[in-house]
């Protein structure tokens, strides 16, 4: 790890960017198998999954009998571990619905808000280098609580022409309207187009690699929406000598594993603490099994020193991570000063993990500091606010004089005469 003392706030843009793209063109590249799928359909999806994922496939939906095996290949423990975490997120979830909002703004004008669902979404579910069968739930849940009417889901199969049954078995515990064996550009172009086989949506969700995201964003120049922009997993820790040097190490190597793009960094205002971190990494990284991609993570990952609170919010504000542990005696100065961060975990007994599975909050957010201006994925994620007025008589004559000045001062006659006629009418 790149230990980095005091940098001068000149310097903060170099020393916190994030790991450069490794793959060059990714746009031209997307874009030709968005316009291949738009023309092609099913036939150009099936050569896709054939060079990507090194699979023929007879059939792209898999069927109920998959999913009845996927029940059986799951143990007792993990059913249960699974069922756990959907309670807590479904009531996390749930407590986010809100009721109508109606006011009357002027006599006989009454206006109102109320929540409708996106009808049909769309999730893409990794399932490279670990099946993410936990993302499901963090998005199947918010989806069906919302009242969506079709939620389509797209993942990776593996060699075998097989989905994890992890990935299956959750699916169908949350709701998914139809499962596809698709993956990466091709999963997201189908979703955004529709095929023979899969059909449109109208938002689509989830995490990917920088092909994907970078898929999600073309998207919506065809009029689809996305959850955000999402791309590798980074994490920032702030902690002072009251942490626990093994628990903040741990929670850096969380985050290094997912790949090796990802991104840990720890502020603190102790250089001993640092070194003693720094240690534990070195020491706990040995027995990871997936040792080799969180040592290349690391290798992007920095331990820096500032010597005040005040200079390490303002860096942490400017990073915008998507995970903030805060490991500090003044806690509080730290909650109140934070604007832009994906989700925040607490204290020595808070891991990012907790978050991650079962806690209750959701884990997709917002990457690359998108946190500035992005919300992770929650209940109105999958909802749109519509808005609602019905005005009376009097409610017309209220308004109506001062409609008819701002659209005549607009040069809009029309608008002007729209409310002129009936005010004429009730004379």
């Amino acid at each position: 790890m790149n230990k980095i003392y005091n940098p001068e706030r000149s310097q903060w843009k170099a020393v916190l960017k994030r790991p450069t793209q490794s793959v060059s063109d990714v746009e031209d590249i997307v874009n030709a198998v968005f316009s291949e799928i738009k023309a092609g359909g099913d036939s150009v999806v099936s050569n896709y999954t054939k060079k990507f994922d090194g699979v023929v496939l007879q059939e792209a939906l898999v069927s109920s009998k998959e999913i009845e095996e996927s029940i059986k290949l799951i143990s007792n423990d993990l059913k249960s571990a699974i069922q756990q975490a959907k309670n807590n997120i479904e009531k996390f979830h749930k407590a986010q619905k809100t009721e109508k909002i109606t006011v009357e703004t002027a006599d006989g004008v009454l206006c109102w808000q109320e929540k409708r669902p996106i009808q049909k979404v769309g999730l893409y579910i990794p399932g490279g280098t670990a099946p993410l069968f936990s993302t499901i739930l963090m998005l199947a849940i918010p989806a069906n609580i919302a009242g969506c009417k079709e939620i389509i889901l797209c993942t990776p199969p593996n060699k075998e022409g097989k989905v994890h049954p992890a990935i299956l078995y959750a699916a169908n515990l949350c709701g998914v309207t139809k499962i596809f064996k698709v993956g990466g550009i091709q999963a997201i172009a189908s979703m955004t187009f529709g095929t023979e086989t899969i059909p449109p949506v109208y938002k689509i969700f989830g995490p990917g690699n920088q092909f994907v995201t970078v898929a999600k964003q073309i998207a919506t120049k065809y009029g689809v929406a996305i959850d955000m922009p999402a791309g590798p997993s980074e994490l920032l820790v702030m902690a002072d000598d009251t942490a626990n040097a093994a628990f903040v190490a741990s929670d850096l190597l969380s985050q290094a594993e997912h790949g090796v793009d990802s991104q840990v960094i720890l502020v603190s205002t102790s250089k001993n603490f640092i070194d003693a971190v720094e240690a534990e990494v070195a020491e706990q990284i040995k027995d990871l099994p997936r040792k080799e991609i969180a040592e290349k993570a690391i290798a992007n990952s920095k331990l820096i020193y500032v010597d005040s609170q005040q200079t390490a919010v303002d860096l942490i504000n400017e990073y915008g991570p998507e995970h903030y542990i805060l490991c500090v005696k003044n806690e509080e100065f730290f909650l109140r000063q934070t604007y832009n961060a994906g989700s925040v975990f607490i204290g020595n007994y808070t891991p990012e993990s907790a978050g991650d599975y079962a806690s209750g909050t959701n884990h997709t957010l917002p990457t690359n500091g998108y946190a500035k201006q992005y919300s992770g994925v929650n209940l109105d994620s999958f909802m749109k606010s519509m808005t609602f007025q019905k005005i009376s008589k009097k409610g017309i004559q209220e308004i109506g004089r001062t409609i008819e000045l701002m659209a005549e001062a607009e040069g809009l006659q029309a608008h002007k005469n729209a409310v002129t006629l009936r005010l004429d009418s009730l004379k």
